[in-house]
């Protein structure tokens, strides 16, 4: 009897209180700028993973794309959590990378408890593409989609593809965000520029012809003025 009063006992407090768990994505492609494990860690920490414990290895992989052209994005979810994908794009400096989609939680005795979070139905740079791959259910095959670049030309530019979780705790490194990114260059694509030409007016002057007394007369033969004799 003790036994049942305690597995109905935890049973209530389950439905009170939300068992945590921790949601994993692995990068495929492009290639990750951190050693990832079979999981798909480090990731939590923002913008580009690794962990307030460990920073993770860089793998040192520079990829390459052209401006204006598509980039392929795949990756594995292994560990199931309800949610989307956002990818983002930084030119110069990851500090123009966006914050972490804003959540709605509620409050339970673990703490808070996400429900949702925010998605831009029309994405503005630096958001390339946002509520990717919304699910409810335990993906079989990893995620695939192409996402449009804009003409940009770097070095090395850098691609955030993170995750938000649904039904999950605050984790103190990354909310309810998960976080990976890869380096890339890129060249422009000049066959999607437009030449502009731009007209060059050019102000001539000309001496009026005029007659002197005192002097020859300068008339105009077509061209530059030219003297000629009065007498």
């Amino acid at each position: 009897m003790r036994l049942v009063r305690l597995t109905t006992v935890a049973i209530l407090l389950a439905g009170v209180a939300p068992t945590l768990t921790n949601a994993h994505f692995k990068l495929l492609e492009p290639a990750s700028w951190l050693v990832e494990d079979n999981r798909g860690d480090p990731q939590k920490l923002g913008p580009c993973g690794g962990t307030s414990a460990a920073a993770g290895t860089p793998s040192n992989v520079v990829g390459a794309a052209v401006g204006g052209s598509k980039l392929h994005i795949k990756l594995m979810e292994t560990i199931y959590h309800p949610g989307f994908y956002r990818v983002a794009l930084a030119v110069k400096s990851r500090e123009e990378l966006p914050p972490d989609p804003v959540a709605i939680t509620r409050e339970t005795p673990k703490g808070p408890w996400s429900i949702s979070g925010a998605i831009q139905s029309a994405p503005q740079m630096p958001v390339l593409a946002d509520g990717l791959f919304i699910h409810k259910s335990k993906p079989a095959d990893p995620y695939e989609t192409d996402v449009l670049l804009p003409n940009i030309n770097c070095e090395k530019c850098t691609v955030q593809i993170v995750q938000f979780m649904e039904e999950h705790g605050y984790n103190k490194d990354g909310g309810y965000t998960y976080h990976h990114c890869a380096g890339f260059g890129a060249l422009p694509n000049t066959s999607t520029m437009v030449a502009v030409t731009v007209p060059v007016f050019v102000k001539v002057c000309m001496m009026p012809p005029f007659r002197s007394r005192a002097s020859p007369a300068l008339t105009s033969t077509g061209g530059w003025p030219s003297m000629v004799s009065t007498s």
